[in-house]
């Protein structure tokens, strides 16, 4: 029986829920490791993210011959332009649009309370039923644009507070450019022979898959980021940059990111016109439907290859144990996940078969 395969998957989740309950029991050791880790996690993740955007310029630079300290240089001085360009063109525009958006909060949250009023008047007009859910939600939608103004002065002082933390990225990134090769074979060396083997074959395939995410997500979202900004320039909606960025930054999270993205951009437009929340909705619409049929497959693929529904679940199961980083999360750790479980399950197939074959010759 030991031998069977859900008796060994049943002892390996009661022990990793037995290693799980000790760590829990005895947190208090470990507080100064998760204050360490708590810190470098942003810069780290960051540092990573960049890492596999700038790769590609890092390996053409090295097929032509360039030295490594060289190419490093010459991908820092890009970024470093790239900065540059955003800090003095695009930065100042949307800083702009962060101070008007807080200082009309207030009257922004005036605006909504006077919708959410207007809405609750014609309750009269509906039926019993749903009079009655909206009876019960009243009280959270009122709740809800009561801490609005809070919410968006939080949000700016997150981000500002945040900004402490990208100083140590450069050297993240410059250590991870300049080591990433060591790290696979770091890693194979603890083990040998055909397990040393699959080991370097699991971690490229993780590599592969980090990949494709990182660098198809971010070149959709800014992709979509332009087609709003584009969108809501044409019909004038206020603070278009400021919303089209936070749609980009929203997109990350995959299925979900544009419904995200777009509840804001309604408001906004309904506060500046009512009939405005119909020109966002096409716009958000129009670059949803390109985005899923057009960009996604053509600059993903199939790469992840994750039903839209487990998409949802993970979602939405990440978020209540994780919050925000959860949600950003799930979905490349699932991947990670799934491509150690297919290299699990092929590398049984293949000892399996194998000792299959040798009993059949003798």
């Amino acid at each position: 029986m030991t031998k069977k395969l859900w008796f060994q998957v049943g002892v390996g989740i009661l022990l990793a829920l037995l290693i799980i309950r000790m760590f829990i029991e005895v947190k208090g050791i470990f507080s100064p490791l998760v204050i360490i880790g708590q810190t470098i996690f942003l810069p780290l993740l960051l540092g990573g993210v960049l890492f596999y955007l700038t790769r590609p310029l890092l390996n053409i630079l090295d097929k032509r011959g360039w030295k490594r300290w060289t190419s490093l240089s010459a991908i820092f001085v890009l970024l470093a332009f790239v900065f540059w360009i955003f800090s003095a063109i695009i930065g100042p525009a949307i800083t702009k649009q962060v101070n008007s958006l807080v200082e009309d909060a207030p009257a922004l949250t005036q605006d909504v309370e006077n919708m959410v009023k207007y809405v609750l008047d014609q309750k009269n007009r509906l039926p019993e039923a749903i009079e009655q859910s909206i009876d019960d939600q009243s009280s959270k939608v009122g709740d809800f644009a009561k801490g609005f103004s809070n919410w968006v002065v939080l949000f700016v002082q997150s981000f500002a507070s945040g900004l402490f933390a990208l100083i140590l990225v450069p050297f993240f990134l410059f250590y991870i450019l300049k080591d990433h090769e060591k790290f696979a074979p770091f890693i194979a060396n603890f083990f040998s022979g055909e397990r040393k083997t699959w080991i370097r074959k699991t971690l490229h395939d993780i590599d592969l898959t980090l990949k494709a995410y990182i660098q198809g997500q971010l070149l959709v979202s800014v992709a979509v980021g332009i087609m709003l900004l584009i969108g809501y320039m044409i019909i004038d909606l206020d603070y278009a940059l400021l919303l089209a960025f936070f749609g980009m930054l929203t997109n990350v999270i995959p299925f979900l990111g544009p419904f995200i993205a777009v509840i804001p951009a309604l408001v906004i437009g309904y506060v500046q016109e009512p009939q405005m929340v119909i020109y966002v909705a096409v716009i958000m619409l129009i670059a949803q439907q390109i985005e899923s049929n057009l960009i996604s497959p053509n600059v993903m693929g199939r790469a992840l290859d994750i039903h839209p529904l487990t998409v949802i679940t993970i979602i939405m199961a990440a978020g209540n144990i994780a919050g925000l980083w959860g949600i950003i999360l799930a979905i490349p750790t699932y991947a990670v996940i799934k491509t150690i479980l297919k290299n699990a399950y092929a590398r049984r197939s293949e000892i399996k078969e194998a000792a299959t074959s040798t009993v059949e010759e003798e």
